[in-house]
């Protein structure tokens, strides 16, 4: 649940993930493959949007990879049924994702709202339009935007806050190379204005 909820992989990709495609030392995950139950009969296919792609792994989520990866080969399944073998996606949701859902009160919460979340988290953590897209795997930042538009706030504010942040700094760094020192007024000095 945490890889669905912060690396916003589809419930699909998750269950396609093998040993392998875990990278710990980046810190990644490799998804190339999403597993299926189609008329009972579970299948491979490439992801939906049919390349493969690179996810970022928190260091918390990373670290608790470990103790699932030991004494297992490369092309093991990462994520497995309770007997051993692949994941069904509807087998976990009956048997655990919905229970802990309901037990948490969050009833009616599905895995691919977990991508939601992974994104909201992404994008409340600074990630641009792009990352969010390479992240989840869309085709385009325009279909991310399409998508979680609310997500990417439209706070003035904030972005002229961080251009103020950047012009004082770049009036105080003017003033210490002009003078050779730092300047120790109210620290209000302004960026020079020059054409």
């Amino acid at each position: 649940m945490y890889v669905l909820a912060y690396c916003g992989l589809r419930l699909g990709e998750a269950a396609g993930l093998r040993v392998g495609d875990v990278d710990l030392a980046r810190r990644r995950l490799r998804v190339e493959r999403s597993v299926s139950d189609v008329d009972g009969r579970l299948v491979a296919t490439t992801p939906k949007t049919h390349h493969a792609r690179e996810v970022p792994v928190p260091a918390f989520v990373a670290g608790m990879l470990p103790d699932i990866m030991v004494g297992r080969a490369a092309d093991d399944p990462l994520f497995t049924g309770p007997g051993g073998g692949l994941l069904r996606g509807n087998n976990f949701r009956r048997r655990f994702f919905d229970r802990a859902a309901v037990s948490a009160g969050l009833s009616g919460v599905t895995p691919h709202d977990l991508r939601h979340t992974a994104a909201s988290l992404a994008v409340s953590a600074g990630a641009n339009v792009k990352a969010v897209q390479r992240m989840l795997g869309h085709a385009s930042a325009a279909m991310t935007l399409d998508v979680y538009a609310g997500l990417f706030g439209d706070d003035l504010d904030a972005v002229a806050d961080r251009l103020d942040a950047t012009g004082r700094a770049a009036a105080a760094e003017q003033v210490r190379t002009d003078d050779g020192e730092e300047d120790d007024d109210d620290g209000s000095a302004g960026v020079p204005l020059r054409a």
